[in-house]
C-alpha cells in the first residue's frame, strides 16, 4: 500500500503497528544510521573536544612556565667615580642618566630625565646669569634644563617653569662608599633639593 502523502510504502512492523515515515526511510536505506544525529555520539565528540583543549592549555601552559617574564634593569645604586674625578660645576653621567654637581666640598645629584615623558633633558647656560625665587628662596641662575622634545625649561636646582612637566626634575641621594671612596648614587632614594652631601 502507497501512502498518499509521502509516496513511499508504509510497511508494517511484525505487530502489525505501521512504520513512522522516518523508519520507513531507514527500512528501505534511504536514511543510514550514520545520517541520524545522535545525543549520544554529540556528547561524546563534545567531551573528547573538551578534553583535548585542556591538554592543549596545560601543555601551553607547561611550555611558557620555561621561559620566564624577567625584567632585566641597571641597578638603582651605582657608583660614578670618586671626588677628585668631580670639578667644581656639573658633571653629566651619560649613560645613568643623571647630572653630579660639585660646589667646592658639597654635592648634589640630579636626574636628567624630564618628568613629562622621559626624555632627556640637555643643561645649558643662560645668557645672562638671573636670579630667580624658587620656593620662597632666591637663587643665582647661571643654567638650566631643557627638555628637547616638548620644551619644558627647569631652573638649575631642577624646578619646572615651562612646558608640559608636571614638577621638578628628581633630586637623589648622594653617599660616599666606605671601601674605595667612591660617590654613590642612588636613584630608588628621591631627596629634598636642598640635600647636599658634604666631604
Amino acid at each position: 500500500m502507497r501512502s498518499k502523502k509521502s509516496g513511499l510504502d508504509n510497511t508494517a512492523t511484525p505487530t502489525g503497528k505501521p512504520l513512522t515515515p522516518d523508519e520507513s526511510l531507514k527500512e528501505q536505506g534511504i536514511l543510514s544510521e550514520r545520517a541520524q544525529p545522535s545525543r549520544r555520539k554529540f556528547l561524546a565528540r563534545l567531551g573528547i573536544g573538551a578534553t583535548l583543549l585542556a591538554i592543549g592549555g596545560q601543555t601551553y601552559a607547561f611550555i611558557r612556565s620555561l621561559v620566564p617574564n624577567v625584567l632585566y634593569e641597571d641597578p638603582q645604586r651605582f657608583k660614578v667615580g670618586t671626588i677628585d674625578q668631580f670639578g667644581e660645576g656639573a658633571k653629566f653621567i651619560e649613560d645613568k642618566r643623571v647630572f653630579v654637581f660639585r660646589q667646592k666640598n658639597t654635592f648634589h645629584c640630579i636626574s636628567a630625565a624630564c618628568t613629562h615623558l622621559g626624555c632627556t633633558v640637555k643643561m645649558q647656560r643662560v645668557n645672562q646669569p638671573k636670579k630667580v625665587v624658587v620656593r620662597g628662596r632666591e637663587i643665582d641662575d647661571q643654567v638650566e634644563f631643557a627638555c628637547p622634545c616638548h620644551g619644558s625649561k627647569y631652573y638649575s636646582d631642577g624646578t619646572n617653569y615651562t612646558g608640559p612637566a608636571p614638577r621638578p626634575l628628581a633630586h637623589y641621594k648622594l653617599e660616599l662608599a666606605p671601601e674605595d671612596g667612591q660617590l654613590v648614587v642612588d636613584t630608588a632614594e628621591t631627596v629634598d633639593q636642598d640635600f647636599r652631601l658634604t666631604v
